[in-house]
């Protein structure tokens, strides 16, 4: 009846069952029986493909996935690497770390010189970019200059600072001089080794910024440009409204490996302020370092290095669900 319905509905005879496809008929086993020869076939394609990638997924569980997994399990422990075999206790450490006012201000000073560094990395990069992208003398060797921190090693770049910033015969008193100031004491004062050490950093990276910036803004199209001139549209306009959304890839890489780098940063802290005076440059890297390395809390100081990892994921996470929605590839 349904089928009498449909054809005179329609106007064309209803499509009725292949008997062939039937669950057991002949065609049916005839195309498994195919499938399980053409399996019999490629089996030793299959075995050379797993024989020529096992040795880079062992590579990999070894030196990523199983440290991670270790780390898990010796931050539910307590052990003292000098003497003695880590314990079970559980989340002791985390509900110990979160209720740590220590803890919490080595969180404020983390997120504090990640936001700083990150926002000032883009200003002042894509500004950098937008200066050397002019058609001036000598802008090949200015762009060197501001490209060579990068390649200095960190530790170097500290020691350089610790000289600029010294009060007594470094350069900032003599600059601060010259406008009536007097130098503070940089890595010394709580209130000032914090801003000393984004100063650092911003110095030490702006120049890359700069240049991957530099190399988005010379990718752009010269056509858009010349039809916003044609519209009238003004320089800020079309710095708005074309140069920015065009270099969105480009904000978003920066502001990834910025990210990560500025919550992973050693050994500026190490050399500038080894995380002092107190705990005002304490970072979580730094601290997952003291904990580990100086205390010997192997188990705090997992349980810092599993918040971090959690943290970064989180932040990756959020950046490629929200920010990349705004990033134009084309």
């Amino acid at each position: 009846m349904a089928s009498r319905t449909a054809s005179t509905t329609t106007g064309a005879p209803a499509p009725r069952p292949d008997p062939g496809s039937t669950p057991g008929s002949p065609r049916t086993i005839d195309r498994r029986a195919q499938r399980r020869r053409g399996w019999r076939r490629n089996r030793g394609e299959y075995a050379l493909f797993l024989l020529l990638l096992s040795p880079n997924l062992l590579i990999i569980a070894t030196f990523e996935y199983w440290p991670v997994i270790y780390n898990a399990y010796l931050s539910m422990t307590r052990w003292n690497m000098l003497s003695g075999v880590p314990q079970w206790v559980g989340l002791d450490n985390y509900h110990t770390l979160l209720n740590s006012e220590t803890f919490h201000q080595v969180m404020r000073n983390t997120l504090a010189f990640t936001g700083t560094v990150v926002i000032g990395s883009v200003v002042l990069g894509l500004a950098l970019a937008v200066l050397f992208n002019q058609r001036l003398h000598g802008r090949g060797l200015v762009r060197t200059v501001a490209f060579a921190p990068h390649i200095v090693s960190g530790a170097a770049v500290a020691t350089l600072w610790l000289f600029i910033f010294d009060p007594n015969y470094g350069l900032s008193r003599v600059v601060l001089n010259q406008f009536g100031f007097g130098s503070p004491r940089w890595v010394t004062d709580s209130d000032w080794a914090l801003a000393s050490l984004i100063i650092v950093y911003l110095w030490k990276g702006v120049g890359f910024v700069a240049i991957v910036y530099l190399a988005g803004l010379q990718s752009l199209p010269e056509e858009l440009y010349e039809a916003a001139k044609i519209d009238g549209a003004g320089a800020w306009t079309t710095f708005r409204r074309i140069t920015l959304p065009l270099l969105s890839p480009v904000t978003f890489f920066v502001m990834v490996i910025t990210i990560i780098g500025t919550f992973q940063a050693y050994d500026m802290i190490a050399v500038l302020t080894g995380g002092g005076p107190g705990n005002a440059t304490t970072t979580l890297s730094w601290y997952i370092y003291e904990q580990g390395f100086q205390a010997f809390d192997a188990g705090r100081a997992a349980a810092s290095a599993m918040i971090l990892f959690i943290i970064l994921l989180i932040v990756t996470g959020l950046q490629t669900k929200f920010v990349q929605r705004r990033v134009h590839y084309q």
